[in-house]
């Protein structure tokens, strides 16, 4: 059984194995890197009985709470549409589940499901330009195209579609936590190893993301990297050697011819 099917038959039956590891350890450290303040254990809390509690009394934000829900269900349909080609429609419904019933959903500046309509930009410090609204449909059809075009997938490849979906930056909000999802989809459609960037990497995983297009990949990719070996780890952990060991076969011989 495939890494896939056995992640969707683990939740089926609700096992505490695999799946309910990358689950919690997706969504924690993804929404963590765009400033959730659910821990760890409250990430896990939620997932096992869809209640959440206080730590020392303070206070939760809904959204955080909201989120962090939509995000198990993200998760779980990048597994159902794992196979799949990733296309515009694909990434505008992982919006939508990643952002309904949050605080974006009243307010006209941030559409939720859809493109943005007004200009943004990546960073609160040596803020970086992003694509101009108006020009957001042509330019993601045109990653697309450039992506699908590619007779074989590696982890370079996948990092270069994440980076320029990053510039172009289609939502009001969101950008990252789909942008992510969107590569460990790409990772398992096209048998490269899960990453998760983890939040205590994103200080790396940001300037990577800056200076990517300066000639200087290899923060990044070596980021990414570093998101392999803990889904590695993880899988060892629960007895998958040989899967572990095909797949780093497979990202290897990747990497080797391009």
């Amino acid at each position: 059984m495939d890494l896939i099917n056995h992640m969707k038959y683990e939740r089926m039956g609700k096992v505490r194995g695999v799946y309910w590891l990358f689950q919690i350890n997706m969504a924690f450290n993804s929404n963590k890197i765009e400033g959730s303040q659910l821990s760890e254990e409250q990430t896990q809390h939620l997932f096992d009985e869809e209640k959440i509690y206080s730590e020392n009394g303070e206070s939760i934000s809904l959204d955080d709470i909201n989120e962090t829900m939509n995000h198990f269900t993200a998760f779980d349909y990048i597994l159902d549409h794992a196979h799949e080609d990733i296309d515009k429609d694909m990434i505008k419904h992982l919006h939508y589940i990643l952002k309904s019933h949050t605080s974006d959903e009243k307010n006209p500046l941030t559409p939720v499901g859809d493109f943005k309509t007004n200009k943004n930009v990546i960073g609160a410090f040596n803020q970086i330009n992003t694509t101009d609204p108006k020009d957001v449909e042509s330019e993601i059809e045109g990653l697309l195209k450039c992506y699908h075009e590619r007779e074989r997938i590696g982890l370079e490849d996948v990092v270069d579609f994440h980076v320029r979906f990053e510039q172009i930056h289609p939502f009001a909000d969101g950008n990252g936590r789909v942008g992510r999802l969107i590569v460990f989809k790409e990772c398992l459609k096209n048998n490269i190893m899960p990453s998760i960037i983890l939040d205590q990497h994103r200080d790396f995983y940001i300037t990577g993301l800056k200076e990517y297009d300066k000639g200087l990949k290899e923060r990044l990719i070596d980021t990414f990297g570093a998101g392999q070996d803990y889904c590695e780890q993880l899988l060892k952990n629960l007895g998958f050697d040989d899967q572990v060991s095909s797949t780093v076969e497979h990202i290897k011989n990747n990497e080797h011819e391009s």
